[in-house]
């Protein structure tokens, strides 16, 4: 059984799902691939987890890194799952690109290299925003790449956490947006 709770945040409303024990799901609501992972049969419930996972939105919101990581529980392929432990590695307020990623998944799986397209799409799909902070894997060339809560909402959140912006752009055509 699947369990959801919602959040309100400075940005809007967000949807976090659980199994009971840990975080599946956490999607502002609307995004692309909303709910992607949520079984259709689920119930709104107050658990542990969402406590947890509302107090680290709380510090998050502030403009704090928060000092823990409520339990995850990663709903995808063995490839995505390592593209999605890698972003758990960026630090508050820093970046990496998406070729930095497959640089590391290459380099992971003895591979000469890996399509940085891969791992966009890696990142595009995951499914628990923000705690697995896929806001801030940008383009090599600066670009503030495709965000699936939208673009404005990625630059808001790295604005949040006071990234240097000075070297970013949104991108005003193409598939990024």
């Amino acid at each position: 059984m699947d369990y959801t709770h919602h959040y309100e945040s400075p940005l809007g409303g967000i949807t976090l799902a659980s199994d009971g024990e840990a975080l599946t799901g956490l999607w502002f609501d609307g995004q692309k691939y909303f709910c992607d992972t949520l079984s259709e049969k689920h119930e709104q419930k107050d658990l542990p987890v969402f406590e947890q996972a509302d107090q680290w939105l709380d510090i998050y919101f502030s403009g704090k890194a928060p000092a823990f990581t409520p339990p995850l529980c990663m709903k995808t392929t063995p490839f995505r799952k390592a593209v999605w432990e890698i972003m758990l590695t960026i630090p508050f307020g820093q970046t990496m690109t998406y070729g930095e990623i497959a640089n590391r998944i290459a380099r992971q799986k003895g591979l000469p290299k890996m399509s940085a397209q891969a791992v966009g799409g890696a990142v595009g799909h995951n499914s628990i925003s923000l705690i697995i902070p896929c806001h801030r894997v940008v383009g090599t060339n600066g670009s503030l790449t495709g965000y699936a809560g939208g673009i404005s909402i990625k630059e808001k959140l790295l604005i949040l956490e006071k990234t240097d912006m000075s070297t970013f752009f949104v991108p005003t055509k193409g598939t990024a947006l």
